[in-house]
């Protein structure tokens, strides 16, 4: 098991660009200014904020002095928002194998994946940005 939880690049930077921008909801923060912060491609960022405007979690101003700000109050978007904004609904994970093996009906690791989902699925959807703002403050 390569690793119990993964999430794709795309998705851990629009939790990382989410997180700046709740950090200052009011002013407005540019592509290079985020993407420089964060350590990430201009390029990348910038499909993952359009990913997020699709969906109603950030909006923009072109041009001059414009950009990105939270679309919606920090406390109302958790971490589950912006996770299946960029990668569609969590799916739980129910086997270690690409195909199921197991014949006896009982799983080789008991309940620790479901509990696992259920835990991460709780997490994410329990914690929203206003309790993470201070991070990039």
């Amino acid at each position: 098991m390569h690793g119990t939880l993964r999430i794709s690049e795309a998705a851990a930077i629009a939790l990382h660009a989410m997180t700046f921008l709740a950090a200052d909801p009011v002013r407005r923060h540019a592509v290079h200014e985020i993407a420089e912060s964060l350590h990430v491609s201009e390029a990348h960022l910038a499909k993952v904020l359009q990913r997020l405007m699709r969906v109603g979690l950030v909006s923009s101003v072109r041009g001059p002095g414009g950009g990105y700000t939270l679309a919606r109050a920090r406390d109302e978007i958790t971490l589950l928002d912006i996770v299946e904004a960029i990668e569609g609904p969590l799916d739980a994970i129910d086997c270690i194998m690409p195909v199921r093996t197991c014949t006896g009906g009982a799983c080789i690791l008991g309940d620790l994946l479901e509990t696992i989902n259920k835990r991460v699925r709780e997490y994410l959807g329990g914690t929203n940005l206003d309790e993470k703002a201070g991070i990039y403050a």
